[in-house]
């Protein structure tokens, strides 16, 4: 079989981000041919001008539409795209040289309707944003769902850096209009539809998340907000250890409570895990200020997580109402 790639890339008021992924891609180690297939979506600041700098040097097709969400832009170019196989990326995201070629290794090696690849932290990011890339792919955080060889259960692609078949794509009808969250919804509809996902551990791109921490936190409870809801559209997937960061707000706060009585015990525990946090940090990232920031972070996608997995949760099991009533921030309208 020979594969066509085809890279979907949607961008929302983002041209600067765009400069970067296509300046990686003229970098490619890859010798076979691709295309890549930008979608503005609705943005009020285009890409155009940047985009028509590499006009010469890469395959482009470039569409603007109205603005619809990240689900459905990806959809939009997935339809119009030429090739047979898809690679969805972010627009935050930077390629190393040898992407596209770990790729194309990996489906020669053994063929997958849908792959995701990991995220790393490219020396250039600053250090909160290298500490929250730790937490979001450490082991010992939730992270470690996210792009590991050591993933908890069936892995579970991410659309900042996933690859999908055209195959499964026109049999599963592509992402759905819940944000975040479409990415974990349309794996299981993958798997429903008989494909199966698989990790490629070497290609990984540098996902440089402009981000601060009040974004951080509002992302992350987000993402708490969503799982709930994936649990009740998806039967059999849920997992005990998406209670995990509730359950260690609750416990810190009740360890907390018993120091003040003298017991200090279970705050122990907790010193102690934050601790290897910090010398697990420290160790991969090299750096002190980062190692320090790591455990903010932490605290931040725990507390963040948690809570809004404990209020979507009782909400989505003991309401009425369907998610997209009780959570309409969490839906983009069908374009």
């Amino acid at each position: 079989m020979v594969i066509e790639l085809s890279l979907i890339i949607p961008v929302y008021n983002r041209p600067d981000e765009i400069q970067e992924l296509l300046e990686s891609l003229i970098h490619q180690t890859f010798k076979g041919g691709y295309e890549v297939v930008i979608v503005e979506d609705g943005s009020s600041e285009s890409s155009e001008a940047v985009i028509d700098q590499f006009q010469g040097q890469l395959q482009i097709s470039y569409y603007q539409k109205p603005n619809t969400g990240p689900g459905d832009s990806r959809n939009y170019g997935m339809t119009r795209a030429k090739g047979n196989y898809f690679i969805v990326l972010d627009s935050d995201c930077i390629l190393p040289p040898q992407y596209l070629e770990e790729v194309s290794k990996e489906l020669a090696k053994e063929y997958v309707h849908c792959f995701g690849g990991p995220d790393a932290a490219d020396p250039s990011f600053s250090s909160i944003q290298k500490a929250i890339n730790y937490v979001m792919t450490s082991f010992l955080t939730t992270g470690g769902i996210r792009g590991s060889k050591k993933a908890v259960g069936k892995f579970q692609p991410r659309s900042f850096n996933m690859g999908i078949s055209k195959e499964a794509f026109e049999k599963t009808k592509g992402f759905g209009q819940i944000h975040p969250g479409e990415d974990p919804d349309l794996t299981f509809r993958i798997w429903k539809a008989g494909y199966s996902s698989r990790l490629f551990p070497e290609a990984f791109v540098y996902h440089k998340r402009r981000i601060d921490w009040k974004k951080f936190y509002i992302q992350v409870n987000k993402f708490g907000m969503v799982r709930p809801i994936l649990n009740k559209w998806h039967p059999g997937t849920a997992r005990i250890t998406y209670w995990f960061p509730t359950l260690f707000i609750f416990g810190l706060l009740f360890s907390i409570g018993l120091a003040f009585t003298g017991f200090y015990v279970p705050l122990l525990f907790f010193g102690i895990y934050f601790s290897v946090l910090f010398l697990d940090a420290l160790v991969k990232t090299k750096h002190l200020k980062i190692a320090f920031f790591s455990i903010f972070a932490t605290f931040i996608q725990f507390v963040g997580y948690g809570s809004g997995f404990l209020k979507s949760t009782f909400l989505v099991n003991f309401s009425s109402k369907e998610p997209e009533i009780l959570f309409p921030k969490l839906f983009f309208k069908k374009g």
